[in-house]
């Protein structure tokens, strides 16, 4: 099959590069049917956008700065904040209902490390979903979209100039592999949590995009910096329901077992610190043997199935009353900060690769994510990206290949017992706490599981994902961000980011670039 645009994913910022891309033809792949996989439907805190009275992109701006830690590129952070009201307004085009007041004013809440009000919400806790819902019936309306759903991409084709032509992916209708050449290839496919053996994302979200775009060459940019959410629930449940960040803006503390309220030992923001500093908080708690919940019953109470009906389902599927109960949370792999290393309008540095949102390293985030700007950069990057695509000319990409040894593989997900080896390791690890032994010890279990005698595709991709991490995280000899290092706990005084880019013998080169 041919085509001229191919958008590898179909979550928010697959959905929205193909919807704004009219009236150009594209294609989209997807695993699974379109708007049942994937993050995005399980995003609960909402979309950060600088649209109160009291609000200003520059307020905006500032907190998306300090959050980063050093390592945020002023230019994006800019473009980000300014794109706030027309985010809102692209979405509301697209069928997506916000959550308004009795005068038809907007609901803004309140998220950790934010200065104002500025989180739009749709549905109380079910952006996500509310968002992918409305994305998906208009992409189903679209004439110019075309949507392959059951497609399992396993690597990226390359021409004989080393440009980026396509996918090779498995067809899982057909039980064969196929060859989908494009001129632009678009990799909209998420983060990577399902590396790690507590997550709040979906356990398929194992970084393949991210192993894709490296074994083609392109420049991956911080891949050490992985967010933990502080307040997944601690329940059994793999992944772990997320008890959202919206809570604790609405007033919702945590507790230890010891009946304390902690943060104030901690951080002057007390809950609403940036995220990292509170999943530590929350961490440190717990290896000193006291468990940590999450206490909602005078800030939210009885409104909690109307306000919270996705964090009020999980906790009584868990037999617990959150209006009259504490819910007990642990910290858990939540947002990848690095990834593929774009421009500002979404290019990577191979001829014929984009990359948006979680996959991409486009310089909003830094080392630590504002909670919430992630729909943002979403709508924001996609839509710059479809600009770009919209005009730009077809070219035909000379012999498109795959890589022979992925050719040689089985077209089948991670083996589970050797997937559940790499989770268990990442988490002990390469989690929040790091060290170079533990970092070593991670290593050592993703080189033996590369002689893996089942190994698959699906392993392949998972263990190079996990690799990048890992010895990114080794090569940063500092703690900064959601980056912590015990055994270098300072922040060094210039930041630099760490890239990485494959060799023709697929072995890593490391580089550390001054900010």
């Amino acid at each position: 099959m041919n085509t001229d645009i191919l958008i590898i994913g179909a979550g928010v910022a697959g959905l929205f590069t193909a919807l704004k891309l009219a009236p150009r033809p594209v294609t989209i792949v997807t695993a699974r049917p379109l708007g049942k996989g994937g993050s995005t439907p399980w995003a609960q805190g909402g979309m950060a956008a600088a649209i109160g009275e009291d609000d200003t992109a520059n307020l905006h701006f500032a907190d998306t700065m300090n959050a980063g830690d050093g390592l945020v590129d002023p230019e994006a952070a800019s473009l980000l904040v300014d794109g706030g009201m027309a985010a809102v307004e692209d979405l509301t085009r697209f069928g997506v209902h916000f959550d308004h007041d009795d005068r038809g004013v907007l609901l803004l809440g309140r998220e950790a490390a934010h200065c104002r009000n500025r989180i739009v919400h749709a549905t109380g806790d079910r952006a996500g979903a509310a968002i992918m819902a409305a994305l998906t019936k208009s992409a189903h309306a679209a004439s110019h979209i075309t949507i392959l759903e059951k497609i399992v991409v396993e690597d990226l084709l390359t021409d004989d100039h080393g440009a980026v032509a396509g996918v090779l992916a498995y067809d899982i209708v057909k039980g064969m592999r196929v060859q989908i050449c494009a001129s632009e290839t678009v990799l909209a496919t998420g983060g990577l949590g399902g590396l790690y053996a507590v997550t709040t994302n979906p356990i398929p979200a194992q970084g393949h995009g991210l192993a894709f775009a490296a074994r083609a060459g392109a420049i991956i940019r911080d891949p050490e910096f992985i967010q933990f959410h502080p307040t997944a629930l601690d329940v059994g449940v793999d992944p772990a329901p997320l008890a959202t960040e919206a809570l604790r803006g609405d007033g919702a503390v945590l507790v230890n077992s010891d009946s304390k309220r902690f943060m104030e030992n901690y951080h002057k923001a007390l809950e609403l610190a940036p995220r990292d500093v509170v999943a530590r908080a929350v961490e440190a708690e717990r290896l000193a043997g006291r468990s940590v919940f999450l206490d909602a019953r005078d800030a939210i109470g009885d409104a909690f199935p109307v306000s919270f009906p996705t964090v009020f389902s999980a906790c009584q599927k868990a037999g617990i009353d959150p209006r009259t109960e504490l819910m007990p949370v642990a910290p858990a792999a939540h947002y990848h900060m690095g990834g593929v290393f774009t421009d500002l309008d979404g290019r990577s540095s191979l001829d014929g690769l984009w990359a948006v949102s979680e996959v991409a390293s486009s310089g909003v985030h830094g080392a630590n994510r504002l909670a919430s700007n992630s729909l943002l950069e979403a709508v924001v990057f996609s839509g710059r990206i479809a600009d770009s695509l919209r005009e730009i000319d077809v070219n035909t990409r000379p012999n498109p290949t795959a890589p022979e040894d992925r050719l040689l593989l089985a077209s089948t997900p991670a083996e589970p017992a050797a997937m559940k080896t790499l989770r268990v390791a990442m988490s002990k690890g390469c989690a929040l706490i790091r060290t170079k032994d533990s970092l070593h010890r991670v290593i050592a279990t993703i080189d033996e599981l590369n002689a893996y005698e089942g190994m698959t595709s699906g392993l392949k991709s998972a263990l190079i994902s996990a690799e990048l991490i890992a010895q990114g995280a080794l090569a940063r000899e500092e703690s900064r961000g959601a980056h912590y290092r015990s055994d270098f706990p300072q922040t060094d005084e210039e930041p630099c980011h760490t890239e990485i880019c494959a060799t023709a013998n697929t072995d890593f080169d490391w580089d550390e670039e001054e900010e």
